[in-house]
């Protein structure tokens, strides 16, 4: 939220910081939630509730452990290069690149642009650019 505080005259700029102080005091105020958490479970461990039976499952206390993190992807080097521009590789994983797909269509070789010494093909290049409804069998 963004405030022109130009636009605004005298009245409303004291409204303004006097709200502004008002919101200051009950976030200064505030207890952590940590501490209101464990108050919670320990007033309801003195009537003989666990916190589940009372909030349910989803109020549980946090065992302190920070949730999985999903891996993180690993660079793999290029297998295939463009001559013409040596800044365009490909992995050889997911969809193939448009200037390699461009060159298989006017009759290359994916194998063509495999940068020497590196593993073997991977590309599938049966059917690029040829899409059609059914499978001939």
């Amino acid at each position: 939220m963004t405030i022109d505080l130009d636009t605004l005259d005298l009245r409303q700029l004291d409204r303004l910081v006097r709200a502004a102080e008002r919101r200051l005091q009950v976030l200064a105020n505030r207890r952590p939630p940590a501490v209101v958490r464990q108050a919670l479970i320990d007033l309801a461990a003195s009537y003989g509730y666990s916190i589940d039976a009372v909030f349910g499952p989803e109020a549980a206390p946090a065992t302190g452990r920070k949730p999985a993190r999903k891996r993180a992807r690993v660079k793999v080097a290029p297998k295939y290069r463009d001559p013409d521009n040596r800044r365009n590789t490909w992995s050889g994983r997911g969809r193939m690149p448009r200037w390699l797909a461009e060159r298989v269509r006017r009759g290359h070789s994916a194998a063509d642009f495999l940068i020497p010494g590196l593993a073997r093909p991977t590309a599938r290049t049966d059917a690029i650019g040829q899409r059609s409804v059914y499978k001939p069998g």
